[in-house]
Parts: structure tokens; sequence; C-alpha cells
């Protein structure tokens, strides 16, 4: 018979394994072209095209489209985004010294404060709608254990009285607090910032904040909304809090002995 014919001669064990082979090999091409959809081409510390972009080409562009009509995302092209003309100069010339900052580290937003440029829109829940939302306007929500900060002054790392604690922020599908509101005056200025909730810690009288100092608060980036907060608004919050335990003043950064 032909069947019979044909396979008498042909070895199939052998042609398993030379297409498992290839399988794998096209499987670990696409896995790693597809790893490459951000990030590259990859970039010396001068931000110049490193010389060895390795073997694997960028992969051609593929466009998401994201929920709740928020338009469309195309990758690898302007994968990187990333930050230019940042205020740092290279300790030395050899390749891998350190940058320290030229001018205000948490207003350039470099180091320890640095933040990535993520979307200037709010972050959504499966609804299309703002995920963190001020707790003044959840009728919902109310506070089912732990210490109320509400109406507490704010103290920071030097032991100023910077403000007063007047609303807090709901990460609504989540139940968990974010984000605190401040009143940059005890008595009431209307001058409001938000305060991550993991850099602060809720005392039985008033609200610490170690990582700044009373100078500090009133560079907090303003949020532009008064009912929701973006992902880029959010990301520069938490880098300036962050920041601030080596940035908040000269001596934190001077080594200690």
């Amino acid at each position: 018979m032909v069947g019979m014919e044909f396979f008498g001669d042909f070895d199939l064990a052998s042609a398993s394994i030379w297409l498992f082979w290839l399988f794998f090999a096209l499987l670990i091409y696409y896995l790693q072209t597809e790893n490459m959809r951000e990030g590259y081409p990859l970039e010396d510390d001068d931000g110049n095209a490193a010389p060895n972009q390795g073997p694997f080409p960028l992969p051609s562009d593929k466009t998401f489209k994201l929920p709740h009509g928020a338009g469309e995302l195309s990758y690898p092209s302007g994968a990187r985004g990333d930050r230019d003309g940042l205020a740092l100069d290279r300790t030395a010339k050899s390749a891998g010294s350190p940058y320290i900052p030229t001018g205000d580290p948490m207003v350039d937003g470099v180091g320890p404060a640095s933040w990535a440029p993520r979307r200037d829109v709010p972050e959504l829940d499966a609804h299309g709608h703002a995920k963190i939302k001020p707790m003044s306007l959840l009728e919902d929500f109310r506070i089912s254990a732990g210490r109320d900060p509400r109406g507490k002054v704010v103290m920071a790392g030097d032991g100023e009285i910077v403000g007063r604690v007047v609303d807090m922020w709901i990460d609504v599908p989540e139940h968990m607090v974010r984000f605190l509101t401040i009143d940059l005056n005890p008595e009431g200025s209307g001058e409001q910032r938000l305060m991550p909730i993991n850099m602060v810690r809720i005392k039985s009288d008033h609200v610490k904040v170690r990582s700044l100092y009373g100078h500090n608060f009133a560079g907090i980036p303003k949020v532009k909304a008064a009912d929701q907060v973006t992902l880029l608004e959010e990301e520069k919050i938490m880098a300036w809090f962050a920041g601030g335990t080596l940035y908040a003043h000269d001596r934190r950064a001077d080594p200690v002995i």
C-alpha cells in the first residue's frame, strides 16, 4: 500500500523531535519579541541608542483598544515613554557612574523622587467609573474600624503642624483608603493637598508624616479635579512623599557616620 511503503522508510521519531525543536525555537522568538514592546530600543546612560540591541528585532506595532471609550494605544511605537531633559549630571565620565541632581530633586522629580509619565486619566473600575473618590461624596461608606483621621492635625517630620485632615479618598471597588485630604491651614484655608495613606501614621491626637518637613507641604502636586485623581497625579504625589525621605532637608542627604 502507498501509506505503508512511504512510512516504511520515514523516521517518524526523528521528524517529531525536529518539529518540536522548531516549535520551541519559534516560541522563544515570539515570546522575546513580544517582551520587547516596552523599554526598547535599548539606550545607554546618555540616552543614545545602545550599540548592542540584541539578536531579536523590534516587533511590529500592535494596537490595543482601551475599554470605556478611552481610545487606542500602539506598541512598541512610543513604548519607552521616558522623560527627556532630566536635571541630572553624571559624577564621572566612566560608564555606569552615578548621577546627581542639578536642581531641586523633588521639584524636578529625579532620584528617589522620580515618577513615570503615566496617563493623565483616572483609573477606572469594571463599570468605567473612577475608582478613587472622596469619602465625602460616597454616601454608602463609613469607618468600621480603626482611628478616624478626619479633624486631626497633621505633624511634619520636623514637628511643625502643617494642617488638618478634612477628608479621605476611597478605592471604591477595594473598600480601602488610598489618600487623606489635608487643608494646609489648621483653621481651614481651602488650600488642600492629598497625602498617600501608606506614608502617614494616624496617632490618637494627630497624623504624623515623617518623610516631609513643614516647608515641603505647599509643593505637593495638586489635582485638577475635586472628585477624582489621575494616574499621573497619583504618581507625582507618591514620588513627592517618597522623595522627601531623602530630599526633604539637606541634612537628610548627608552621610551618617
